[in-house]
């Protein structure tokens, strides 16, 4: 058909809309995301392991040439779309504008070979006007940016395939390095080391409630004894020692003699002093500022942030999600303005647009900051019926903050007290207090930007620090008080707290580390490699992540230098703006810089000899006691009375020989760790464990210890005499054994309690009309009840001891909800699938939840939420798994057909950009 166009799009969730935008002309199809990569080397032909391609997929000696295929999953994608090709007569190249899409946009030029016409279709929103301006206004690809991306890809490539074997064999196999992880990790690692260095420091100070004559109360808080300030947690060091000597340290005994004095001491203002008050708004939200705000407000990771904003986004309600950008459009200031107008009065909108400019230097400023879509904005309200549940609570939040932006400054007063009371002893305390009066609240009335969780060590003494809208009384200096409360409180100060996924990715931003579009992927690939965890909203690092490290920071500690790192970005940045050449600057990464004499990644992993694997897994945790990463996991390990010098991991002259040994579990984490909690395991796993009791009936020991796959009991059985034969029989007899239930404590359990576990499974009964056994049991899937071949799973462990007969009948009355019995009902409905068209339904399966149109099933993510899944997510989850193809049977006999040797790919090529202007 004459005149068709071929819009080449990532994500099949865009065709829809911009299709209605083009009009009738044009195919739109989606490349589901990239097409082609550098294959991994048992991926790549035969032939091509044993050329210079086969170690890394990219040839080193040849200006780092990449190998690149078409990813197995999409072969049948890209046939697709070269039969679209055939009938189209101009190819429109409309992948994300960043630098991730612009090389998609290449990849998709190098698979297709187009004959006709290319162009480059970039836009920023997914709205009419966006995609019809777009699509007038074209470009070729952009060399530089594919370059820096291809560049970010091979440094990846080199620096996996070099370290992580170094890992493999000084750690633990199957372990991974990344060039942004390992440096997000030690982030993550160094915070929990100094929480284990901390050391606790006490102080007191005073509290005091004053009245003035009309009587008007206010609170203050003792700063200063006779003109030296009192010290409070700030002025302590993590090693529990006060910074400076010019503050005075008050104990116990001392803060409350102040307080006795206070009450009967003469009480006047000694000063006032009032400030004006000046708050500006926050600037629009950037990739890194949503994610924090996300976390912050809505409780998001920074995974699900991002995909919500993903939605948002391929359905038109906010721009492009992935930004360092603060800059709004002239349309979108214009739109921001009128609404602000409009919902809180001109007064509220400054006579000027406010105009935000990026703090980091590498920001690609002529994107845009993330805001709603349009010339117009759509208010929460006007969306509210086509959004829900999280897209509409982060759709809510970009509204707020970008309208906020071009608001005016919030204005008020801020005053503070000083209070003086003359002790009876001649002394003069010094109390002070501040209050902050917002008498317009600007940009206050539509957004305020969340805080990250306070340094708890700082919380209680910001308690009476200046406050948004906390009024003092007018007071003027040498007016009398009277003291109506006065008491001393003691404090503790705290460790640093552990990061959150909020604050590391401002950690990992101010230390200009990692780009928007990768942090998400930075903090799950740190979680999902074992490196880190979550308890509750803090990351823990595992002890595996301390020997990584360790390892690093000792061998490569370029690699993982904070600068080094953000220098590689600021490289990467230069060849994204054509002021740096690709080649130079890899070889002189991998090979070295004989200008400046640093080596390169080839010689950093040459010289394995001289890492001591035993040290680099030695953890010293004090007292005798260290932790050591094993190939089974970590393990706590005495090596007393000589200890262990924490740089070797050897044990000290006059330590044990035969040192005690004890699993630990997941659940404590490494700054928790402290030498009695390490000894008290050691404790529970001996040889011959904590002994309760002898069993009545067998008189045999019953004892608790702690296994390689958790806390049991166990009867200690005789040896048998010397003499007496062994015979199959005798050597088949086992001692009882059981595993602890989840509630249970090793430390605490009883002898009555082990023989009760010991003693299942329990007979629970006999059916009455069958005769059939029902039994109790404990299984690898947790507590059940069974009958022949017939079983039931319990809802508790405790149901086991003491479960009736009539209580099990029950259970089995009921229909069976797993195998061939009833199937479980849907989780959910998400209407009839744009592809298939049939029905699509969220179900419970055996490996987690998935997505089903009766054809197609796809299993949710980790981060996807059974329970508020969009219909949009759901269809997207089916179409990735349609892209990739039917899933190969384990164990299914693979027959393949022999092809052709493959040439080394040529040297990329792609058209002349235009001159910038």
């Amino acid at each position: 058909m004459a005149g068709r166009k071929l819009v080449i799009v990532e994500s099949p969730n865009k065709i829809k809309n911009i299709s209605a935008y083009l009009g009738p002309d044009f195919d739109v199809e989606a490349s589901v995301g990239h097409i082609r990569d550098i294959p991994t080397p048992s991926e790549m032909p035969a032939e091509m392991k044993k050329g210079p391609f086969g170690k890394f997929g990219v040839d080193i000696e040849n200006d780092f040439a990449p190998y690149y295929i078409v990813d197995a999953d999409k072969k049948k994608k890209v046939a697709e779309l070269k039969r679209l090709l055939k009938n189209a007569d101009e190819l429109y190249l409309a992948t994300d504008e960043d630098r991730e899409g612009e090389a998609i946009a290449w990849h998709l030029y190098e698979a297709l070979q187009p004959k006709v016409p290319v162009k480059r279709m970039v836009f920023n929103e997914i709205t009419r006007e966006a995609i019809q301006r777009a699509v007038t206004n074209t470009r070729e690809i952009d060399k530089d940016l594919v370059d820096a991306q291809e560049t970010r890809r091979i440094l990846d490539r080199l620096y996996g395939y070099e370290v992580s074997p170094v890992l493999w064999r000084k750690v633990r196999a199957g372990l991974s390095a990344g060039r942004v992880q390992s440096v997000a990790t030690r982030m993550v690692v160094e915070r929990e080391r100094e929480r284990m260095a901390f050391r606790s420091a006490s102080y007191w100070d005073v509290e005091a409630d004053f009245a003035t004559a009309a009587p008007e109360v206010f609170g203050a808080r003792l700063t200063a004894v006779d003109d030296r300030r009192v010290a409070t947690g700030r002025d302590f060091g993590d090693d529990g020692n006060l910074n400076s000597q010019k503050v005075i340290h008050l104990d116990e005994a001392a803060a409350r003699a102040i307080a006795d004095g206070v009450r009967t001491a003469p009480v006047t203002v000694t000063s006032v002093q009032d400030k004006p008050y000046t708050r500006r708004p926050s600037a629009p939200f950037i990739t890194s500022t949503l994610q924090q705000e996300a976390s912050r407000k809505l409780r998001l990771s920074a995974a699900e942030t991002m995909r919500v904003a993903q939605r948002l986004y391929e359905n038109g309600f906010i721009t492009y999600m992935r930004t360092d950008s603060t800059v709004l459009s002239e349309s979108a200031l214009s739109a921001a303005r009128a609404q602000a107008r409009e919902m809180y009065g001109a007064d509220h909108v400054p006579s000027e647009p406010r105009r935000y400019r990026s703090s980091n230097p590498g920001a690609q400023e002529a994107h845009e900051a993330i805001r709603p879509a349009g010339e117009r904005f759509r208010s929460p309200a006007q969306v509210t019926g086509q959004l829900r549940g999280a897209e509409l609570a982060l759709y809510d939040l970009i509204w707020k903050r970008t309208v906020a932006s071009q608001m005016a400054d919030a204005v008020g007063s801020t005053a503070t007290v000083k209070v003086g009371a003359r002790l009876a002893d001649g002394r003069v305390a010094e109390f002070s207090a501040s209050g902050t009066v917002i008498t317009f609240r600007g940009f206050l009335a539509a957004y305020e930007e969340g805080r990250d969780e306070e340094d708890t060590r700082r919380k209680k003494e910001a308690k009476l620090a200046a406050q948004e809208e906390r009024r003092l009384p007018i007071l003027v200096e040498g007016e009398s008080l009277t003291t109506q409360r006065v008491e001393a409180d003691g404090h503790e100060t705290t460790p640093p707290p552990r990061y959150t996924e909020a604050t590391l990715v401002k950690a990992l931003e101010e230390k200009r580390i990692g780009r928007p579009s990768t942090y998400a992927s930075i903090l799950g690939t740190i979680q999902d490699r074992g490196y880190v965890s979550s308890q509750g909203s803090a990351l823990v690092p595992s002890w595996l992540a301390f020997a990584v490290t360790r390892l690093m920071e000792e061998h490569f500690s370029r690699l993982v230098d904070y600068d080094f790192t953000a220098s590689m970005e600021s490289d990467l940045d230069d060849i994204a703006r054509g002021d740096a050449h690709r080649v130079e600057w890899l070889r002189r990464f991998y090979f070295g810089d004989e200008a400046t004499s640093a080596e390169g990644l080839r010689d950093l992993v040459a010289d394995l000899g001289d890492i001591d694997a035993r040290a680099i897994s030695t953890i010293d945790i004090g007292d005798g006691m260290v932790v050591r990463v094993g190939r089974y996991g970590p393990y706590v390990e005495e090596v007393a009375p000589g200890g262990v010098d924490p740089t070797t991991g050897e044990m000290a002259e006059g330590a044990a020989t035969a040192p005690r040994r004890a699993t630990i579990g997941d659940e404590v984490p490494p700054a928790d760790l402290t030498p009695e909690m390490a000894r008290q395991l050691l404790e529970a796993s001996a040889d011959d464990g904590r002994e309760l009791g002898v069993d009545p009936a067998s008189g045999h020991p019953i004892v608790a210890r702690a296994g390689r796959y958790g806390p049991y009991v166990t009867e200690v059985l005789p040896d048998p005499p010397a003499d007496a034969p062994r015979t199959r029989k005798t050597a088949a007899v086992k001692p009882r054994t059981a595993s602890l239930f989840k509630d249970m404590d090793l430390s605490t359990i009883d002898l009555e309690t082990a023989l009760k576990l010991m003693s299942l499974p329990r007979i629970v009964g006999a059916h009455p009309e069958t005769g059939a056994e029902i039994t109790a049991q404990n299984g690898r899937y947790g507590p059940y009840l069974k009958m022949g071949t017939d079983s039931r799973s319990l809802e508790t462990e405790s149901q086991l001891f003491d479960i009736t007969l009539d209580e099990a009948l029950a259970i089995y009355a009921q229909p069976k909800t797993r195998g061939r019995a009833a199937a479980k009902p849907p989780l959910k409905e998400l209407g009839n699938d744009p592809v298939s068209g049939k029905p699509v339904t969220v179900k419970d399966g055996r490996f987690g939840a998935y997505v089903t149109d009766g054809e197609t099933n796809a299993t949710l993510r980790r981060d996807d939420d059974p329970e508020t899944i969009t219909p949009e997510r759901g269809f997207e989850l089916l179409e990735e798994k349609r892209a990739k193809g039917p899933t190969t049977r384990r164990g299914a006999k693979k027959t393949t057909r022999k092809s052709p040797a493959k040439k080394a790919p040529a040297k990329k090529t792609t058209r002349k950009a235009p001159a910038k202007k």
